[in-house]
């Protein structure tokens, strides 16, 4: 795949120094850039590589143009850095090809549907009165139980599990091994001293725009639905427990969970093994840095401040306390 810089100028509103019809293949840091890599510089402390680079195309800001003549073809945009996600975006969609068809090794109910321009991989699985929505590509090996529903644009990649009855909207990206709709982890004491399971008889909706990293799981509800809300992303290995809500837009990073029945705000910002306990809330737009234990709700004016520590509060008072418990090893 290879694009020009005349296309990527456009793409950006950025102006062109240098040979407009030049043409990258992938992106490359600028101290290793070659001939058909694109690459950045907007940290000034790097401006030295731009005159040594062999690069096809650099980014830079307008702040960071050279006086003198460079080999590469600049593109000058206000804000180089914010640039780099959106190019890595371009350059992927069109890298990428969708198929469409279905596998001659799969398996697919009578019942169920597929969309118009859709895949189904081989050695996958598609339940009884199950639908997948027009462009939807399913990789091989993804299991989808009895009436699921899958939105339009969605990618299950290889290893995806998909429980009976769940729903999963459109524009979604389910990365290898994602279970969604397994068992909550519902069990109820008996007087000999063993465990009854509790049946978990609910669902597991995710709403559209949601990524789910490598490994997440995200248990069905007990009664009613486990609910993840638009635009919200999970990294690799998260744990979503029965009848938890996760609000719109909210973030959170690997080896974190949140326990039965709580509620997670909207575009809150959760750190890497953040635990939640059951049966709380978590406000709206709340930081919660890495490996807190937060045991009780948090309130909007406290959450937006941010919270850290097991069991966690606000971050200032934390670091106070922190610094007199350094204290006391007598080091300073």
């Amino acid at each position: 795949m290879e694009v020009s810089a005349e296309v990527i100028a456009q793409h950006f509103k950025g102006e062109i120094i240098g040979d407009p019809k030049v043409k990258v293949t992938s992106v490359a840091k600028i101290e290793s850039g070659k001939f058909n890599n694109i690459c950045f510089l907007a940290n000034p402390k790097y401006q030295h590589y731009l005159l040594t680079s062999n690069a096809g195309i650099v980014i830079v800001n307008k702040t960071l143009v050279p006086e003198e003549k460079v080999k590469p073809t600049l593109i000058v945009v206000d804000d180089a850095y914010q640039a780099v996600a959106s190019l890595l975006d371009l350059l992927n969609s069109l890298k990428k090809s969708k198929r469409s068809g279905r596998s001659c090794r799969s398996t697919v109910a009578w019942s169920s549907k597929r969309g118009k321009g859709s895949y189904f991989g081989a050695f996958s699985y598609l339940g009884r009165h199950s639908k997948i929505g027009k462009g939807t590509q399913v990789y091989p090996q993804v299991y989808i139980g009895n009436d699921v529903t899958v939105g339009d644009d969605v990618i299950l990649y290889p290893g995806v599990k998909i429980y009976d009855g769940c729903k999963i909207g459109d524009n979604c990206i389910l990365h290898g091994n994602v279970v969604i709709g397994s068992d909550g982890f519902g069990f109820a004491p008996t007087p000999d001293g063993s465990y009854k399971k509790i049946p978990q008889t609910g669902i597991v909706i995710v709403e559209d725009d949601v990524e789910i990293g490598s490994n997440t799981v995200i248990d069905r509800a007990t009664m009613g639905a486990t609910v993840v809300h638009k635009g919200v992303k999970l990294d690799n290995l998260i744990q979503i427990a029965h009848n938890v809500e996760i609000g719109e837009n909210t973030v959170m990073a690997a080896q974190s969970g949140v326990a039965g029945s709580s509620k997670v705000g909207k575009q809150c910002m959760i750190g890497g093994q953040v635990g939640i306990s059951g049966h709380i809330t978590v406000a709206d737009g709340a930081k919660i840095a890495a490996q807190a234990g937060v045991q009780g709700s948090v309130k909007e004016e406290e959450g937006k401040r941010g919270i850290m520590g097991a069991p966690a509060f606000d971050y200032r008072t934390f670091m106070k306390c922190y610094a007199i418990f350094k204290s006391l090893s007598g080091k300073k």
